[in-house]
């Protein structure tokens, strides 16, 4: 694997029916941090709805497409960062491979060396159809020319910082994704589940998998800064 350009520019993709917002103070605390820009991929609540089909998939991954050909233009190594938020992370995965879906052929591993994910459902005993197809087709870090980063959050449920969701809802999340209520996890995905075989990994302690789960999350900038900091290490 060749080194990656630590000020290559970044695209963000977020997760499941959270819009670009959210995720502007994460990409304004990496640009801070010396990328050259950072640009997150535009995605609606509706957009989202459809990914429970192959052309909604489609649709945002055309978009990625997109956005990562305008980030080229402005990389001195010609090459981009990816980095991805729960399912934004596992639909990247597929983003990099040039076999054919939906009448796509992405290729972005041909221009993206480096792809984080953040809080993503990567192994489950029950995932989506299109998530498991990912993960059967491309398992584990499927691209050796790809540096993947995978970090994974605990929340402790007790402390004042997880909120009265993540208390209610995570038992249930975590025993549909591993089978087992008791593991640990961000509030939504357990930290077993978040940690890509063979990838990098990091465990951020006191990190929820959203503003929704606890008040600091994956995008909170003390945590982007941990994270960051951690993937150009």
């Amino acid at each position: 694997m060749r080194p990656v350009d630590p000020h290559q520019p970044v695209v963000i993709l977020g997760g499941f029916l959270i819009t670009e917002e959210a995720y502007q103070p994460m990409a304004e605390a990496i640009r801070k941090s010396g990328a050259a820009d950072v640009l997150v991929v535009p995605v609606s609540r509706l957009d989202w709805l459809l990914t429970s089909w192959g052309f909604g998939w489609r649709r945002v991954l055309d978009r990625v497409a997109a956005a990562v050909e305008q980030q080229q233009n402005m990389s001195t190594s010609g090459q981009v960062t990816l980095v991805g938020h729960s399912s934004g992370g596992v639909m990247l995965r597929l983003y990099l491979s040039d076999e054919d879906f939906q009448g796509r052929r992405y290729g972005g591993s041909d221009r993206c060396n480096r792809l984080v994910t953040l809080g993503s459902p990567h192994q489950a005993i029950r995932a989506t159809p299109l998530r498991a197809m990912v993960d059967r087709r491309y398992p584990g870090c499927h691209h050796p020319e790809v540096d993947y980063v995978a970090v994974a959050g605990e929340l402790d449920l007790s402390a004042a910082m997880a909120s009265a969701f993540s208390r209610r809802s995570a038992a249930g999340s975590y025993r549909s994704i591993t089978g087992d209520a008791s593991v640990s996890g961000d509030g939504l995905v357990p930290v077993s589940s978040a940690l890509l075989k063979d990838a990098r990994h990091q465990v951020l302690a006191a990190t929820a998998h959203g503003g929704l789960f606890g008040s600091l999350w994956y995008g909170s900038p003390e945590r982007v800064h941990a994270w960051w900091q951690f993937v150009q290490s």
